[in-house]
Order: C-alpha cells, then structure tokens, then sequence
C-alpha cells in the first residue's frame, strides 16, 4: 500500500502526505498534511513494519522530514530498496494506494500526470479515493483504471482535524465486492467507523455529497445566528453558550461557533473547501432536476466569502460575510469584571482553616511530593525546600533518603520542543521510579508523558491559580488580574507569546487548544468555587473519586483557602488509592504539603546587608510587564546602577563574530562594575525579534538566553547576590553559567519572586539566587526588589551604628578629619581593624575644607568595606544645621549648650523635627565642657556638668537620638592631674538614656587614660578610683570623639623629612592611621564590621 495526500484544509499547495504498504509491511502517517493540519497518531498493522515518506514529481514533500526519512532508510526491512526517493520504484511493489488530495485536478495529477501513480502500479493493485469529488469524476475514473488493469474503491473521509488526529475518521466505501475486499484491512485502519455503501463506485462520493450539504448548510446557520444574535445586541459568547444547551445546536455550531465568537480563523478546513464541495451539490441538483434552495445560497455564501479574500481561512470565516453586510461585530470577547465586585458575589469562604489538618493528612499519606518545574519560577509560593537541577539515579536516591516532604526537579522543558520536553520528562520519571525502588519510596509526581512510565492516572488535574501573580479561575474561566479588574487570560499580553501563546480562557476550551482537539472541550471536568467553599474536602474527595478514569479536570480557585480545600480533599482521594497527574501554578505546592506563607525574606536576613561586592542583575524576558518593570527600575535606581546592554540582533542574528565580541565586552564590563562594588545589570535589548515559526522564535530564544549565560560564565567576581528575570532564563543562568546542582528555596524576595540559596557545587556557593518571573509584579515590582537587594549607599546609617555599639557593648569612635589625609587614615585603618568609624567634620574644617571636603568624606563612606558614617560636629547655628542636612551628612550635632534650658530645647527640637524628615541621627549636647576645640574656646568657669533632671527634660521635649554628656571631660588636652570624671553621673545618665532609647556619647577622648575607657584598674595618679571594672563604656559611652590625639600625630609627622610631597603624606597617613587604629581597639569596635 502506498498513500499519497495534499493538504486539504487551507494550505494551498500545503503538505504532501505519503504512507506506504507494500507485501513487506508498514503504514504510517505524518504529522502533517490531510485534513490541513496534523494526524498525530501512528498506525501499525498487526505484522506490518513502518514503510517511508516520500513525493512524488509535482507533489511538494512534507518540511522537514529529512530526519524521519533517513530513520526509516536505517530500517532493515527497507535495505532490499536502493531509495525512499524514488517513488516509481517503491510503487511497483505497492498493492494499495491510497490517495487524499483536495480535488479532482490533484488526483489526476498524482494518478495520470508525468511520473504519475499509474503507469507504476503492478497490474491488479488497488487505489482508495479518499477526496471529496463528484460522482460522475469517479465513475469516469473507475473505468480509466480499469482499463489498467487497476481497482478503484471510492472512500471520501469526515471528521474534520480532530478525528483525522485521533485516527478516528469516518469512511464512506464503495466499489466492487473485489476492490472492497482487497482494501479493507487498510480501510479498517484509516477509520473508527467504516460504512460499505451499496450501489458500486459513486455512492460513497453521493454519501458524502449529501453530508456536505448539511455541514455547509449548519455552517452558514450558525454564521447566521450569530450574526442576527450581535444585531439584537446580544452577547455573542453568553449566546453560544445558551444555544448549544437547547435544542437549537448543532454539531457544527457547537465547532464553527468558538472560531467566529473568538474571531479566529486559523484554517482547520478551509472556506475554499466549501465553495468546491457545495460546487459539487449545485451541479449534481442542477444535473438530476432537483432544486436545492438552501444549499444553493449557503454555496453562493461560502462563494461571496472566496471573492472577499478568505477562502485560505477557516470555513468559519463566512461569518465575515455577514458582518460586512450588517456592520456588526460577532467576536465576543469575555468581559473585564471588576475584581471587587467579583469576589464579592462569590459564597463565603471555607471557615476552616486546613494548614494543620493537611499537614497531618501529609503525614499519613507519606509519599513525598515531586514537583516537575518547567522554570524555576515554580518555586514562588514554597520556602525550606530543596530544587535539584540534575536528576541522575544517584542524586535521586540522595534526595529520596532525606525523605522530604517535597522537593523540585529543575526540567527548564519550556525552551524544548514538544518531542524533546517529553523524552526528558520520561527520562526523569524511569529515573524516579528506579530511585523510589531502591529506596523503598512511593512518590507523588506533579506534572503526560508520565504516565507512559507510571502508569495509568484516575485523572489529570488543571490548577493555574496563582495568588501572588494574580491568577484566579473562576467558572472555569481564568483571569489575570490588572489593577482593580480580571482580565481574561486569553486577551493578555502573556498570551500573545509567539512560542507559549493561547487564544483560549476558558480552561475547557483551553485544554481542547493545547491537545490539539485530543481531548475536547465538552469533556472536561471542573471543581467549582461554590462546591469548594460550600462543600470543603469531602466533598472534593467525593467529586474526584467520581470522575471517569483518565479524564481532565479544571479546579477554581479565587483565594489560597479555596486552594486548601482543594488540597484537603485530594489527599483524602489519594489515601483511598486514587493517582493524580497535576500540571498547576505555584499556589498549589504550598497548598498540598501545608506549608504557611513567610514575609519576604532581605539581605539583613541571610546575614549579607553588610557585604560590599555589587550584585548581579540579568535579564532576558522580553515580555511587555518585564519591559515596563525595567523602565521603572532606571527611573528610580539607574543612577544607582551600572547598566551594561546586550544587543538581541547581534547575539542572534548576526555573524558569530559579532555575537563573540558582544559577549565578551558585556562580561569584561560586568565583572569590572562587580568588583568595583557596583550593582550591575545585563539586560537584553528590548526590541523583539520573532521567527516567523513558534521553533524558530524558541531558536530566537535559545541564542539569546545562551548569550547571556556565556556572559555570566565569564563573570569571575563573585556576586553579592544574583537576580535574573525571566523564566528560560533564571533556570539558564542558574544550571549553565552557575553549575547549579542543588539549592534550597530559602522563601521569597518578594509576593511570587523566589529566593534560592545556591548549593555547595555551585559556582558560587551560598550566593543568594533571586528568580523572578516575567509575569509577576506591577510596574515598579523589580525596582522594589532591587532597591532592597542592592548595595545601599552606606552600609548603615549613624543611628543603627550607635544601636549596634549599645548592643555589643562596645564604642563608636568618630574621627576628625580636615584633608585628604585623614580621611583616608580612618578608612584604612577602620578596613584593616574590621571596625565601623565615623568620620567627623568639624565647623572649622569645613571653613577651610567647604563642600568638597564634605564631598570627599561621603564617598571614601560610600566605597568603604566596612560601616562609615559621616558626622557634622557643633553646629552653633540653625542656618548652618539646616544647610548640612541638604550636603548629606548622616548625622548632626545640634550645640545650644551656650544657651539657656529652654532655647536649647527649642533650637535643637527645631532641627531633629527637620533632620528626622530625611532619616538623620541628631546628637545633642547638655552641659557644657571647656576647654578649647580649633577655634572655640570654653572657659573652665563657663563649663558646668549634665543635671540629670535637665537631661530628662531635654530628651522628652527634644527627641534627640544621641546626648552628648558633660561629666568632668574636656575638650584638649586635659590637666598634668588627669581627667576628673564623674562616673556616678554617668551611670544614672546611662539608665535614663536606656530607659529613653538614646544613646551616650563623650567628648574629649584625647588623652583620656585607657583603663578609664575600658578595663578598669586601681590607680592613684589621677582623681580617680575605679571598682568593680567601672569604666566609660560599661556606663554606656558608645560614641567617643577623637581629635586631638589625630592632629598631633599628623603634625608630629611633618617634623619628618620626606624626598617627595607623596612621602610627606603617605607618612602622615601612617601617624594618624596608628592612632586611629590603636583607639578602636580601645572601644572595642575592632571586629565588629564582619
């Protein structure tokens, strides 16, 4: 047998099909090419062995079937043929032929043309017609072939895509006793139903003559209807679905009526088809005297609609006709609602909450969960659970022994095609299967090709809700939600993706779309809010042990309780030995183990807030939310960040050359900015280039997601922490230019953003790993979680330095620095002592220094490794406060010690109301210390001591964060008799202060003895006796102010001679640097910026 077809449903000269059978065996179909579209299925006869597929002269062959074409030479039944392509050759060993072209021209071209069928065929072999032509053509046929001495059975076909896919057609035969009895064998497995009709060949063309007739009749009427129904001002899809549940439908408007109220005319069978087959009938009434009214105009119609330019689209498109005529429009798409008002009408939600009551259900039904993720965006509603990127035996029974609850397999099956996800997945499941024996584990696997090697499923469950992407099914609709409204899925921007798109929302319709009509529409199940919410588990455990074996099921869902019931029932189904296959969203994973959502989780979390090097930003999706996300990001941080832009024409559409020096200098750049500290982002460029195919936009997709993992590849630093956007390419990022084997889903940076901790095998082991997803957030979603991830500014504020110290029991010195010089001595030695600092700028410098003094001191903060602040010391004066909170100091000082009680509080409550509005540390001083400070002087008739009363007072009215304390300390050099300090004072200061959340701080620590400071001892050469260790930090002191001490060894440095200005600094830095040094360890701050 030899078969030979033209694709019939619209696709002109379309696809050639060829199957051939000869006394060897063998009968296939391809995927492509009668009835317009696929025959997804493979027949082979009981003995028979696959045959070829080839063309013939004037037929054009299949696409790409090269590949299947060398595979069937490689089979040893066809060694004996010298070639599959050549069809005259193959033919003379051929007993049936079998021919489906579009029409009566095409036949006698295949059969009668140059290198025609005919003149090849062995004498006494058959042909089976299976096209829709007129009687008459085959009568005139059957005597040319016998004259050949050839048999002819006529066998036109019905039903459409669907059935031509599942291999259950319907064959109208008819013919000689002796042709059908040769044929019928071949005739049995083409079809489901097979018909001999009576009356020789002509009467299966006359049968399918008069089917037509009613197909193209019940066609125009729906087109009709439809039409008449958006006059009326009717919603077309609320009308479609009325009349297809009254005694009104049909057949064909229950399978035309979706293409015309969905306006999709993808042409399944072409409007051309019609206009030939209702061609037919005209003649064939006119011929026999019958006069057919109605099928007459219905083929005037179909003929109008050809004129007009549709006859390449779908039948359904006659529609068009009408509209054209009345100016209506039968497209009905489903509604926007109102997400409020929506979830208002629902039934009240279960009372129960079923956390607990699934996490004992969980227990004993011990199986764990295996989650088979396509993209690690899968991951977004989970935390504590660990994602393998590879899935080897070995590292399944490793993860199987530590007998989790769940755990994930990164597939990343999305950038495959459809024959190659569905190998992997059946790869993965022998895996499983062979790791669950030797461990003795029974699993629960989510995500059909597993059922080819776990075997049967009672149903397959269809769950995409997703709370924090704002994905809700709600009467087997779903919905995107935007805003304040539910959009239909189907009318989103993520439906329009060239290689992942869907035109359907409702999930039925959806189901029948992405099987290819595999499983129709009215065939799927559904679990409905109103049974989840008013029913609860048992009664989903009664609705899912009820459903049909094997059948597809759609669950609501509208909030995570709703998901919980879910959950609940289907394990209650499952302990009674029912097996699931669930393809579903996030919300479901953490619905069916119990586990409870956490609160983002920030860098201060894991512990990195204060780490220095630059995090990593990657992004690939191209999706418009992704776009508009990335827009906001620069609105609020591009200053912030380093922006590096990959061209997507140059890494995917241009030479190799090319693409190699755009990779190359996106990754030298990156890993620069990275060292450098600085947040970094790749990003695509955002202009989208498609293919013209859904796999040459995956190839598209492909080269652009490998460019960017070739980039981080060759990225050497080690990032803070990396963020990639997209799905492909998170799951690219973090198994190709990561080498992640293992990770452990730490929560969620944000609403629906996984975290990930990278595992030990990892590039960058324990480096957090942010996945977010294309489709998740609203616009400024990315810029939120960038902002809480990146490097901030500082690497904290003067107040959490000062709460840090209170916590640690240690001191805070703050340095005062007038050049370049002693800048860069307490940076350097607050790095090498691993210390926090501050560096403190004092009237008088600043009249010397000005702004850029100021300037220099907050970036040597910026760029430290360690904490720095920077502090403006003994503002004296309201005009010259208010300027220093706009010149981006940390923090102030606020000196009315001068003043009387009450115009101190009012001066400095002044300022603190002002500096607390952009989040700067006030420090105030009450009491007033002598001694002199650059150029002011305090007499020691003028000083007097903090009154613990008045500081009481001061703090209240004030609200200061820091008090700077007079107790016997000076500022200078102190006396040949020592400090005289009052450390009674300070205690009870110290309690006031703890009770009041504010913290102390000393001036002139220059010359205050080490043991005062810390680590008390008896001394009696100074007015001062210490017990009990009693010292400066014990009582609270956490800010020291150093300044004379600094000066003179910068001074003392210049009696040195140098050969060079840069000698004379470099040893001036050396000096200050040893005495900053020496006095953080002192404080007790040495260590403590780890």
């Amino acid at each position: 047998m030899y078969m030979t077809g033209l694709g019939v449903g619209g696709l002109g000269k379309g696809s050639v099909l060829v199957v051939g059978v000869g006394s060897k065996g063998g009968f296939v179909f391809s995927r492509r090419g009668v009835c317009g579209v696929s025959w997804a299925f493979l027949v082979v006869l009981t003995g028979l062995c696959v045959a070829a597929l080839v063309g013939l002269k004037g037929v054009e062959v299949i696409p790409r079937i090269g590949d299947q074409i060398a595979e069937i030479e490689r089979r040893d039944d066809f060694r004996e043929l010298d070639s599959l392509s050549n069809p005259q050759k193959l033919l003379t060993r051929v007993d049936v032929l079998v021919v489906m072209v579009t029409n009566e021209a095409q036949a006698e071209s295949v059969l009668f043309g140059d290198l025609g069928a005919v003149q090849a065929l062995s004498a006494g072999a058959a042909i089976i017609l299976s096209s829709t032509v007129s009687p008459a053509y085959v009568n005139q046929l059957e005597q040319r072939l016998l004259g050949q001495n050839l048999n002819l059975v006529d066998a036109p076909v019905s039903g459409g895509v669907k059935k031509a896919s599942s291999g259950t057609l319907t064959v109208m035969a008819s013919g000689t006793n002796d042709a059908l009895e040769q044929c019928v064998s071949v005739l049995s497995a083409l079809s489901e139903k097979l018909y001999i009709i009576k009356g020789g060949c002509g009467a299966g063309s006359c049968v399918k003559m008069v089917n037509q007739l009613l197909a193209g009749v019940h066609i125009v009427s729906t087109a009709e209807a439809l039409a008449f129904g958006a006059r009326l001002g009717l919603h077309t899809r609320k009308l479609f679905e009325v009349i297809t549940n009254t005694s009104g439908t049909s057949w064909m408007l229950e399978n035309r009526g979706p293409h015309m109220v969905d306006n999709d005319f993808t042409p399944y069978s072409a409007l051309n088809i019609f206009v030939k087959d209702l061609g037919i009938v005209s003649h064939e009434c006119s011929s026999r005297k019958v006069p057919l009214h109605v099928a007459v105009m219905a083929h005037q119609l179909f003929l109008a609609g050809s004129a007009a330019g549709w006859g390449v689209l779908d039948d359904a498109a006659v529609v068009k006709f009408y509209e054209s005529l009345t100016g209506v429009t039968v497209e009905g798409r489903l509604p926007v609602l109102s997400k409020e008002q929506k979830m208002k009408s629902l039934p009240p939600e279960w009372p129960q909450d079923l956390t607990t009551d699934i996490i004992n259900l969980c227990e004993n039904n011990v199986k764990p969960l295996v989650v088979l993720d396509d993209d690690p965006t899968g991951t977004q509603t989970v935390h504590d659970i660990e994602v393998l990127t590879e899935w080897n035996v070995g590292a399944l029974v490793d993860q199987f022994k530590k007998k989790p609850k769940c755990f994930f397999i990164l597939t990343n099956s999305r950038a495959l095609s459809s024959e190659k996800a569905t190998a992997l997945v059946v790869e993965i499941c022998c895996n499983l299967q062979t790791a669950a024996k030797s461990t003795d584990t029974e699993f629960t696997v989510e995500t059909d090709a597993v059922v080819s090697v776990l075997g049967d499923i009672d149903a397959c469950i269809i769950c995409p809700f997703f709370l924090q992407g704002g994905r809700f099914t709600i009467g087997d609709i779903h919905y995107v939600a935007e805003a304040d409204s539910l959009l239909p899925a189907g009318d989103t921007e993520f439906a329009k993706d060239s290689a992942f798109g869907y035109r359907s929302s409702n999930l039925r319709e959806w189901v029948e779309e992405k099987t290819e009509g595999r499983i129709v529409a009215s065939s799927v199940a559904s679990v409905s809010i109103e049974l989840l919410r008013k029913g609860g588990p048992n009664a989903v455990c009664e609705h899912l042990c009820s459903l049909e074996k094997g059948s597809t099921c759609i669950i609501n869902s509208a909030s995570e309780s709703d998901m919980s019931v879910f959950a609940a029932g289907m394990i209650l189904a499952e302990l009674k030995g029912k097996r699931f296959l669930c393809r579903t969203a996030a919300s479901f994973v953490s619905a069916r183990i119990g586990i409870a959502s956490r609160p983002p989780i920030s860098p201060k979390d894991l512990g990195i807030h204060k780490e220095i090097n630059g995090g990593l930003i990657i992004v690939g999706s191209y999706v418009p939310k992704t776009t508009r996300q990335v827009e906001e990001l620069k609105a609020q941080l591009g200053h912030a960040l380093r922006w590096i832009e990959i061209s997507v024409d140059k890494v995917a559409m241009k030479s190799s050359e090319d693409r190699e020096t755009e990779i190359n200098q996106a990754a030298e750049l990156a890993d620069i900015s990275l060292r450098t500290w600085m947040d970094t982002v790749v990003m695509t460029s955002r202009e989208l280039i498609s293919g013209t195919t859904a796999s040459e936009s995956l190839e598209i997709n492909f080269k652009v997601s490998s460019a960017l993992v070739e980039i981080v590849r060759r990225i050497n630093s080690r990032p803070r922490y990396i963020l990639a956007k997209g799905g492909i390419t998170s799951s690219d990022i973090a198994t190709k230019a990561l080498n992640t084997k293992l990770a452990k889903i730490v929560g969620q940076a944000l609403a629906g953003v996984p975290l990930w901790q990278l595992g030990s095998d990892s590039r960058h082991p324990g480096v957090p790993y942010i996945v977010f997803p294309g489709n998740v957030g609203d616009h400024t979603a990315l810029a939120e979680v960038v902002k809480s991830w990146a490097r901030p500014a500082k690497l904290s504020s003067a107040k959490e330095l000062l709460l840090d110290a209170e916590k640690g029991g240690y001191a805070v010195g703050a340095f005062n620095v007038y050049n370049l010089e002693g800048i860069a001595s307490v940076v350097a030695a607050a790095e090498e002592e691993h210390s926090p600092a501050i560096l403190q700028i004092h009237p008088a410098a600043l009249k010397e220094g000005g702004i850029p003094l100021v300037a220099c001191c907050l970036s040597a903060a910026e760029h430290a490794s360690v904490p720095l602040t920077v502090h403006f010391d003994h503002g004296t004066s309201k005009q010259e406060l208010l300027e220093m909170l706009e010149r981006g100091f940390d923090s102030v000082m606020v000196d009315g010690s001068h003043l009387p009680l009450e115009e101190n509080i009012l001066y400095t409550k002044c300022v603190v109301h002002f500096a607390h509005q952009k989040d700067i540390c006030v420090e105030a001083e009450l009491g007033r210390l002598s001694g002199a400070e650059d150029d002011l002087t305090v007499e020691e008739y003028e000083a007097r001591l903090t009154d613990i009363d008045e500081a009481e007072e001061f703090i209240d009215k004030t609200g200061i964060d820091a008090l700077a304390v007079c107790i016997g300390n000076v500022h200078g050099k102190y006396p040949a008799t020592g400090p005289n300090l009052k450390l009674d004072l300070l205690k009870d200061l110290h309690a006031l202060a703890s009770r009041k959340g504010v913290i102390l701080v000393l001036h002139g620590a220059s010359g205050l003895p080490k043991e005062l400071i810390k680590n008390a001892v008896f001394s009696s050469s100074y007015h001062y006796i210490l017990l009990n260790e009693q010292n400066c930090i014990e009582h609270g002191v956490r800010k020291f102010n150093v300044n004379t001490e600094v000066r003179k060894a910068f001074m003392d440095s210049l009696t040195k001679p140098g050969k060079d200005l840069v000698n004379v600094m470099t040893s001036a830095k050396d000096a200050m640097k040893a005495v900053v040094a020496e006095k953080m360890r002192l404080f007790g701050s040495s260590g403590k910026a780890l």
